[in-house]
């Protein structure tokens, strides 16, 4: 079995009027994501997704041309199965086979942004086609799952004090949620006008629903210790992305002004990124994005990193369908996992993009039995929103 084609494009999906929203990002209209196809010489083809921006927002251009014309090319005639030698192949360059002869790294200068997030895009790809070139489903692939269905938490949460409190119970009903999470940050303008959103929530929702927030990490340190205090009785289960993922000793301060888990790691990239997380006890959740960490091989590697530190592990998952799909297979395999983002605002890149109903029920999700990532592409859908650069 041999790698036979590459092809990436930017997917752009319209998002219905009625269901957009408004945060730090501005109001988001559409929903981006770099999607890449890869097929074998006997015919299986692998999913993959690649991620430059938070959420939906985000040019797609530069990364699927990079996936097209450079990425992909180096992959074409390979061994789809050598999954992690690619994945150290692209990292390392042109210096690969001398890193893999010396047993270390040895990266490109461009060794994280837009050149990791190709990587991903890839990654999950060849998981894609492992999985059903031996028709089982990837968690079987990395040792097993610990449960056919998880938790979900409810992601979203924008409304004002009035509102957010309406917005979080429509959640808990639509799924059954046992937990949800909400914004906090720049949108906001002022910590305090946050806190008293999140105060109106707890009220809401009462004592036994856990709530998370998420700043986006638009507040200063100084800030994001001021919120801590303003909301101490309000229990909150985790304190995310308080302050810029390139402030890792200011997120260590914020987690020592208070008693709130600090969750972060959605705009890191490799297992590098996070062992500094962990060595400077700056965060209590570690939330890879296998779009743009590195893919499932690196999500599987930060995951085992959490594991060692005690600490655990709830990927990032406002995403597209290959994303998604990859984080329900690394949180059925991870010992660290313990929940899994189902995102409330509007997201056609999972419901439309494939022909798989993907719920939530009493709270809880299913893990996929189906061969792979398993889920079926859209076809139709997907050629109508592609865009090959």
């Amino acid at each position: 079995m041999r790698i036979k084609t590459v092809e990436a494009w930017w997917v752009k999906i319209p998002i219905q009027t009625s269901r957009q929203h408004r945060s730090d990002f501005g109001r988001l209209t559409t929903f981006d994501a770099a999607i890449v196809r890869i097929e074998t010489n006997d015919g299986i083809v692998g999913w993959g997704e690649g991620k430059n921006a938070a959420g939906s927002a985000g040019t797609y251009g530069t990364l699927v041309h990079m996936l097209n014309y450079e990425v992909g090319p180096k992959i074409i005639g390979r061994d789809p199965a050598d999954i992690s030698a690619i994945w150290e192949m692209l990292y390392n360059g042109v210096r690969h086979e001398m890193a893999a002869i010396s047993g270390h790294a040895m990266p490109e200068i461009s060794r994280r942004g837009l050149s990791v997030a190709a990587i991903s895009a890839v990654d999950i790809a060849l998981w894609d086609i492992l999985g059903k070139s031996l028709d089982v489903p990837i968690w079987k692939l990395l040792g097993g799952r610990k449960a056919d269905r998880l938790p979900a938490y409810a992601s979203g949460g924008w409304e004002s004090s009035e509102r957010i409190g309406d917005q979080l119970r429509s959640y808990i009903a639509a799924g059954g949620f046992k937990s949800v999470k909400m914004r906090v940050g720049a949108m906001d303008h002022a910590p305090h006008v946050s806190a008293s959103r999140v105060r109106a929530a707890r009220e809401a929702i009462g004592p036994d629903v856990d709530l998370m927030v998420d700043a986006h990490g638009t507040y200063t340190v100084a800030e994001a210790k001021r919120f801590i205090q303003m909301v101490a009785d309000c229990d909150l289960a985790w304190f995310e992305e308080p302050v810029i993922a390139d402030d890792k000793q200011g997120m260590a301060e914020v987690r020592a002004a208070g008693n709130v888990p600090i969750a972060a790691g959605e705009s890191e990239a490799t297992r590098f990124a996070f062992r500094d997380l962990a060595m400077l006890r700056a965060a209590d959740i570690f939330q890879p994005d296998p779009a743009f960490c590195g893919g499932i091989t690196e999500a599987m590697r930060i995951s085992s990193l959490a594991s060692a530190f005690n600490l655990r592990f709830a990927p990032h998952l406002w995403a597209g369908a290959p994303c998604f799909f990859s984080g329900l297979h690394l949180c059925a395999a991870s010992p660290s996992s313990f929940v899994v983002e189902y995102s409330l605002g509007a997201n056609p890149m999972i419901h439309d993009l494939v022909e798989d109903t993907v719920s939530v029920k009493d709270g809880m999700i299913e893990i996929p039995d189906k061969p792979g990532l398993g889920f079926t592409i859209n076809q139709r859908f997907l050629e109508a929103h592609a865009q090959r650069q």
